[in-house]
């Protein structure tokens, strides 16, 4: 799989303290960044689209289970039941 750069501007402070702030919990900014685009990535392409591309580049990402919508049942004819004494 070929890797592609991303470059984006961003404010230089908040850059800053970002960085300073994920560096005291262990993490760094390109791993959270990387974490990030791979939940918008599942999140917006369709699941037949990222098992293509999956099989393409040789991984085995396993595709999601898909909702299905539950068909719409009329509901039960309800029955009168009385009682003789």
């Amino acid at each position: 799989m070929r890797k592609a750069s991303i470059s984006i501007t961003y404010d230089e402070d908040k850059l800053s303290a970002l960085k300073l702030y994920l560096e005291q919990r262990g993490t760094q900014l390109e791993t959270e960044l990387a974490n990030a685009l791979d939940a918008l990535y599942t999140k917006t392409v369709p699941a037949g689209v990222r098992a293509y591309i999956g099989m393409r580049s040789g991984m085995d990402e396993p595709v999601p289970k898909t909702r299905r919508s539950r068909i719409a049942r009329e509901p039960d004819t309800a029955v009168e039941v009385t009682e003789n004494e």
